[in-house]
């Protein structure tokens, strides 16, 4: 089934569910009201949307109405835990080559991880706002999921079975207020500003075959200023599945229901698919000519990011952000 949460003038809106090829929705209030309450009783509220979801998907749906991307708050507009991790191995590489630098071996080990803002997040449609095109504004487009409750110590295989819904994310970074922040030892804060989702979030089976491993076997499209820059396979190159990438969150700690956990900037080795972030594409421009030409973000830029199915729909709707001035 495929979720969505629209804006009802309230911190965190109204669910919906959204038929398959999200042409069609219909208000979950009868189960339940928000996306949270879903994932703090999957088990009994679940399989109720499901049936809602199947008849939607047949057309016999009575209260059914046209959906609208524009009126999505994100899937989950403010969630107990948001950890980005870094997957996709070749993004460190490339990154680090251009500066002279070597990965570390245990990094091939062990997954990057940080603890993001989760108390504001971004609908697809909404501004990134920033206060200057100084702070170097570049998009990542990642893959991430919900998960329920997780125990503690619980083994990469098993953590799979924790995963409720799939997103796609844009996880904003200001690139020249990263390495002041690095040096003082304590990670990302105002580097990393709001993170916008897609328009809906989806359950595990909407994938597919896609779905393997942990692993989204689907590419990834990106496109700068209405141009395609990036058309990433999100699957065999992700190096940590999503299921180590919980394990790592919940070594020492349960990781709780509305956790959502990110894959990181979706990365190749074959350059010719291109980037899902501005400082890989600058990394190799370093790598291949000593210096960057491409700059960041300005104000009035637009990102769009979409991950469609092998029938060639869109399967989480399409994240769509400008970049605007703060006001």
């Amino acid at each position: 089934m495929k979720l969505a949460t629209y804006k009802d003038g309230s911190r965190d809106g109204q669910l919906v569910v959204v038929s398959r090829d999200l042409t069609a929705a219909h208000y979950a209030s009868g189960i339940a009201t928000r996306l949270q309450q879903v994932l703090d009783d999957w088990n009994f509220l679940s399989p109720q949307l499901e049936d809602l979801a199947t008849t939607l998907n047949h057309g016999k749906a009575r209260h059914a109405f046209a959906f609208d991307p524009k009126l999505c708050m994100a899937p989950l507009p403010r969630a107990y835990q948001w950890a980005d991790g870094s997957a996709y191995l070749n993004h460190v590489e490339l990154v680090r080559k251009a500066r002279g630098a070597e990965v570390p071996a245990s990094f091939y080990e062990d997954p990057l991880m940080y603890q993001g803002g989760s108390d504001d997040l971004l609908g697809a449609r909404e501004d990134i706002v920033c206060a200057s095109e100084d702070f170097g504004i570049d998009f990542e487009s990642e893959v991430a999921v919900i998960t329920g409750d997780v125990p503690m110590g619980t083994e990469a295989g098993a953590a799979l079975d924790g995963i409720r819904l799939l997103m796609l994310a844009n996880d904003v970074s200001l690139r020249h207020l990263i390495p002041p922040e690095l040096a003082k030892g304590f990670g990302f804060v105002q580097s990393k500003p709001a993170t916008a989702f897609s328009p809906v979030a989806v359950t595990p089976d909407e994938l597919g075959a896609a779905w393997q491993g942990g692993r989204v076997h689907l590419n990834l499209e990106t496109q700068w200023n209405g141009k395609r820059v990036g058309l990433c396979d999100a699957g065999p190159e992700m190096t940590f599945h999503f299921g180590q990438l919980i394990a790592h969150l919940g070594k020492t700690r349960r990781v709780r229901a509305g956790s959502i956990i990110g894959s990181g900037t979706v990365s190749n080795k074959d350059w010719s698919r291109g980037y899902s972030c501005i400082a890989e594409k600058r990394a190799i421009e370093t790598i291949e000519s000593g210096a960057p030409k491409t700059d960041f973000m300005k104000f009035g830029d637009t990102v769009r990011i979409e991950m469609k199915g092998s029938d060639g729909a869109s399967l989480f709707g399409a994240i769509e952000q400008r970049v605007a001035p703060l006001a």
